[in-house]
């Protein structure tokens, strides 16, 4: 607010409005809207809200009109002498001059109180920006990390996916040897079931001694392939055929009838 402002503000610390058609003026110099002014200075002894000063004068507190008539101008003054004159309107030009001081030392000191929270808000944001700093850089280091880490396990799963495709192709080749195998072994053993005599009624005493005198075929092994991957035991017996421990000695058979009853 400078001089040639027309307009003053309530002196009253949470307050700091415009004030219009009615002010409570105090003889410290302070002006008060109509609110506050109401309120604060109607108790008695009063006590200004501003700089806690008594107010026990009768005219310590007065309600003037901010923007009074013509009428009013013209018979405030009227009657008394210059020097009574002047003397009021130095006391009036004391009054705002004060106000005009009065806002200016409020807008420093509320200048000073910003200034100094900027300041300290400044070191704040400067203190949390290194702290994000320091964290970007954590978590920097973190993600190059967890990518070397992503890498390995890319290169790890690769080789054990080549690892199963290779068994998975050793699986396959060795299963169809086995089926191939295994069919020729079917049709070996059907083919010699096949090839076999069918014994008569008057030839079973004479196949009977040729099955106790044949011994038991030995295992065969049969190759797998001709490159030689593996061999497989496969034991085709005749129908009929006695294990070794079925089998009597000839010489006790052929002594028995000789052996006589006492």
């Amino acid at each position: 607010m400078s001089l040639c402002d027309d307009t003053l503000l309530c002196n009253f610390p949470k307050c700091r409005t415009k004030l219009n058609g009615f002010a409570w003026v105090t003889a410290c110099s302070h002006a008060f809207c109509e609110q506050h002014g109401s309120s604060e200075l109607s108790c008695s002894p009063a006590i200004c809200p501003a700089c806690s000063s008594a107010l026990s004068g009768k005219l310590d507190i007065v309600r003037t009109e901010l923007s009074p008539s013509e009428e009013y101008k013209a018979m405030v003054l009227a009657g008394l002498r210059p020097d009574i004159v002047l003397d009021i309107s130095g006391r009036a030009l004391a009054f705002w001059s004060y106000q005009v001081h009065q806002e200016h030392m409020y807008q420093e000191y509320s200048l000073s109180r910003a200034e100094s929270q900027l300041k300290q808000m400044e070191k704040v944001l400067t203190q949390q920006n290194q702290s994000r700093e320091l964290e970007l850089t954590a978590m920097k280091g973190e993600i190059t990390s967890l990518k070397k880490v992503m890498e390995d396990y890319k290169r790890k799963y690769s080789e054990v996916s080549e690892r199963l495709m290779e068994r998975n192709r050793q699986y396959q080749k060795l299963q169809g040897l086995y089926d191939s195998l295994r069919l020729r072994n079917m049709v070996v053993g059907v083919g010699e079931k096949d090839t076999l005599p069918q014994p008569g009624p008057h030839q079973s005493f004479n196949a009977g001694v040729t099955r106790q005198a044949t011994p038991q075929r030995s295992p065969q092994f049969l190759s797998m392939s001709h490159d030689g991957d593996g061999r497989f035991f496969s034991c085709l017996e005749a129908d009929g055929a006695k294990t070794f421990f079925q089998f009597r000695s000839p010489a006790r058979e052929r002594g028995r009838p000789l052996i006589k009853k006492h």
